[in-house]
């Protein structure tokens, strides 16, 4: 489909550069017919409205030099005298026939294409003139033009072909990683769903089995329960995730009291760190506000908590703090664990992704810091990791208000 897009794009833009080169070319080969056309006029009349002095060949003029000859002609259309110094004017019989064909178009000006010549037509009361110009100069100029304009155009159509191309892949590059990312997507989330359906089935096929009652009903019952929750879970932040990518910039920009959205956020993880023999040391600068959705702040202050407790070495201390750094203010949560290597860290806010094997398959679903990416990027602010020698720093940095 990507190739197809290419090529579509490609085509198009050259389809479009065509036109515009196939335009300019003949407009610059008509204005320049007209041109040499009306310069050929202009001179014929002036020889037309001097007939009687003849036109010297090395005499300086202010026109553009052409071979002519004029013809005079009577009121029945007999040639009655000639005068030029460029043609062999002793072929009468060429002469009349050219002044017949002249009389037969009944126009004042014109082209005898078979000859090469044009004319112009003078009615005077005596008598008339009739001045006949070689074209063949006009032709050369003509065609010397054509040429060079198809030497031009080509290069120019082939440079843009190559600007076409690349601009195609540049052009299609965003959309062609979207969809690499949404095959991933559907991949990974397909993977993600396949484990606990299978053990939801495995546990009610044994649950329906004549053998299976008492304590083990109960476990099984437990089982099902404990997997369905995990992928009501799942469900949920892969639709919070459709959400952030379908209206990324819809996050409300009211003044938010960050401290208290991240104490907020602390409190229904106290317990949870207590039960897990995990200790939980915070250090919040009071009063720091920014602008964003108070809820979302929340979530963000919520998942990196979650991240913490999840990943922490057992018997260890999960630090959080907020404070302000210049004009941004920096939420950090920082827990001793595994060494995430460098190459891993961007990773982590990828979607499914887990650095650490041990908990692939464990709680979670890889997506809680995601979900932070996109809201943290909706408020204008950044998100990262660092990691050094087992002790691993989330860091969050949004543009803090004026006190």
């Amino acid at each position: 489909m990507i190739r197809r897009l290419k090529i579509k794009f490609v085509c198009i833009t050259m389809s479009i550069v065509t036109v515009i080169l196939l335009c300019v070319l003949a407009a610059v080969l008509g204005l320049t017919q007209v041109s040499l056309e009306r310069e050929s006029l202009r001179t014929m009349w002036q020889i037309a409205l001097n007939p009687a002095r003849p036109q010297i060949p090395d005499e300086e003029f202010t026109g553009m030099r052409l071979p002519y000859f004029v013809l005079e002609v009577d009121k029945d259309g007999q040639v009655q005298g000639t005068r030029g110094g460029y043609y062999d004017l002793s072929d009468s019989d060429f002469l009349q026939q050219a002044v017949d064909e002249v009389l037969q178009l009944d126009s004042p000006s014109g082209l005898l294409a078979d000859y090469g010549l044009r004319f112009l037509r003078v009615d005077m009361p005596q008598t008339g003139y009739i001045v006949f110009a070689d074209i063949s100069g006009e032709v050369r100029t003509l065609n010397s033009l054509l040429e060079s304009c198809f030497l031009i155009c080509g290069g120019a159509f082939l440079a843009f072909l190559v600007l076409s191309i690349l601009l195609a892949r540049w052009a299609v590059g965003p959309v062609e990683r979207a969809w690499v990312q949404q095959k991933q997507f559907v991949a990974d989330a397909s993977h993600e769903l396949k484990t606990p359906l299978t053990v939801i089935l495995t546990d009610a096929e044994l649950l329906c089995a004549p053998e299976s009652a008492g304590p083990e009903k109960d476990r099984l019952a437990g089982d099902i329960r404990t997997v369905s929750r995990q992928m009501k879970d799942l469900v949920e932040r892969l639709l919070e995730l459709a959400r952030a990518d379908r209206e990324p910039e819809r996050a409300a920009r009211c003044p938010v009291d960050w401290s208290a959205a991240v104490e907020e956020a602390l409190l229904p993880f106290e317990p949870l760190y207590f039960e897990k023999g995990l200790g939980l040391d915070t250090s919040l600068a009071p009063g720091i506000r920014v602008r964003g959705n108070a809820d979302q702040l929340r979530r963000v202050a919520a998942i990196l908590l979650d991240n913490g407790q999840k990943y922490a070495a057992p018997a260890s201390v999960v630090h959080v703090s907020l404070h302000r750094e210049g004009r941004r203010a920096v939420l950090a949560v920082t827990s001793r664990g595994d060494t995430i290597p460098p190459q891993e860290l961007p990773k982590l806010f990828k979607r499914f992704y887990r650095a650490d094997p041990k908990h692939r398959h464990g709680e979670g679903c890889g997506l809680g810091l995601a979900i932070a990416h996109r809201i943290v990027t909706a408020h204008r602010g950044r998100i990262w990791a660092t990691s050094h020698q087992g002790i691993n720093t989330f860091y969050v940095s949004l543009p803090a208000l004026r006190h």
